[in-house]
């Protein structure tokens, strides 16, 4: 069925229609944050393609909310090179007046490989236990169900607290795009921006912490389904806030997530 992912392709166009499986616990007319990242990098991946190398950082804005609907999404070369190239991608959306709005943009680094095993060094040991081991569910707040959630297998949740980091694994049920078959860099976007809910210590009825973005660094390409997060989140008194993840395959680390965050308290 074309709702078993989070993407359809509209034929013979760049345009994607976005599925329920897409929608943001903030607000149904939105999508959260993964579902447009996991996008972008399948673009950038996907950007006159060069054998030998991989995408090392996404940075993705968020330049507005993403409409639950259709969606243009635009790749380019920033800087060619053959060891280390810029990439860019855009998704824009149609607006009611009939003219169109970027709302959300991503640069990336792609960067040719070479073997650097006799050097290799982890970010962190693995997380453990690993996805196999673990118990299955998360304990979500009470309204925050459905939509992008549904899209998620989740195991060996622990909640954050002000000392410990929190912690989830997690496997996406559904392609990204359907019909196609997601690879290892496009299935760690799938997940990545759950981190700022994986590290809230902030009571959603009372408080809201949008990202702004998602900056991820991966360190090496992750093997199997499943992806480890943990993460933690610092708040200024300013209504600022950082949040930052460690990424995990079931062998050890493979990267890291940065995102800014506005804070508010609800009226």
């Amino acid at each position: 069925m074309s709702e078993d992912a989070l993407f359809v392709r509209v034929e013979g166009t760049d345009r994607y229609r976005a599925t329920r499986l897409t929608t943001s616990v903030w607000a149904e007319t939105m999508q959260h944050g993964a579902p447009p990242s996991a996008l972008l990098a399948r673009a950038l991946e996907q950007c006159s393609p060069v054998p030998g190398t991989r995408l090392a950082r996404v940075t993705m804005e968020i330049l507005g909310p993403v409409p639950v609907g259709e969606l243009t999404v635009q790749a380019r070369v920033e800087r060619p090179g053959r060891r280390v190239a810029m990439l860019s991608a855009d998704l824009v959306a149609d607006l009611p007046d009939g003219s169109t709005r970027a709302v959300a943009r991503a640069t990336a680094w792609r960067v040719a490989m070479t073997d650097t095993s006799a050097a290799g060094q982890t970010l962190d040991p693995p997380l453990v236990p690993g996805p196999d081991e673990s118990e299955a569910g998360w304990a979500f707040p009470d309204h925050w169900h459905g939509g992008f959630l549904d899209s998620l297998e989740f195991r060996g949740a622990r909640p954050v607290t002000a000392s410990e980091p929190g912690r989830v694994w997690a496997r996406p049920r559904y392609p990204v795009v359907a019909g196609e078959q997601t690879s290892p860099i496009v299935g760690l976007f799938a997940v990545a921006d759950i981190a700022n809910g994986v590290a809230a210590l902030l009571d959603p009825t009372e408080w809201t912490f949008l990202n702004t973005d998602l900056t991820v660094q991966i360190v090496r390409e992750p093997v199997g389904e499943w992806v480890g997060v943990q993460a933690r989140t610092a708040i200024g008194d300013d209504g600022i806030g950082l949040c930052t993840s460690t990424l995990y395959d079931a062998t050890g680390s493979v990267g890291r997530t940065f995102q800014t965050l506005e804070v508010r308290a609800r009226a």
